[in-house]
Order: C-alpha cells, then sequence, then structure tokens
C-alpha cells in the first residue's frame, strides 16, 4: 500500500505544478482554459486519493498526528509531497 501511495504522491505533486505553472498561465495569459479544466480535474481526483491514501496507512505507518498532519498539508503546497515522499515515504 505504501509503494502506491508514494506513486500517488508524486502524480498529485506533479500534476499540482502543471496546474499552477502551466495550465494557469495557459488560461490567464493565452485565454485557453481547457488545461485548466482537464489537468484540475486530474489534480482533484489525484488530491482526493493522496488525502485518503494517507488516512488508510497512517496506523500501518505508526505515523503520529503531526507527521500526519505535515504529510496531508504538503499536498496543498507546491513540491510538498516531494518533500514528502523523500522524508517520510522511503523504506
Amino acid at each position: 500500500m505504501i509503494k502506491s501511495f508514494r506513486s500517488i504522491a508524486l502524480l498529485e505533486g506533479l500534476s499540482l505544478l502543471a496546474l499552477l505553472f502551466f495550465a494557469m498561465p495557459m488560461k490567464y495569459i493565452g485565454g485557453n482554459d481547457i488545461y485548466v479544466k482537464n489537468i484540475g480535474m486530474a489534480h482533484g481526483v489525484l488530491f482526493i486519493l493522496y488525502i485518503a491514501f494517507a488516512i488508510l496507512i497512517k496506523n500501518e505507518q505508526k505515523w503520529s498526528f503531526k507527521t500526519f498532519l505535515i504529510i496531508c498539508l504538503a499536498s496543498i503546497v507546491p513540491f510538498g509531497t516531494f518533500y514528502v515522499e523523500k522524508k517520510y515515504l522511503q523504506n
């Protein structure tokens, strides 16, 4: 399950970066909002999966509440999931 969570964390982080640094500029500078719709939907699904997996494996990994909170909050910070993957999810 931790391997799946690592994959989701990577994809969620990449989707957030794509949304912020590609889709949003394309919408507001280029006037094309199709990228925000598509990447935004993928990011939303990945965000929900990320949080769901974090909840599911919290006890399995014996995370403290502080660690769990850091892992969840990292999903809303650019590059945050990469930090989590490196610090908390390495086996």
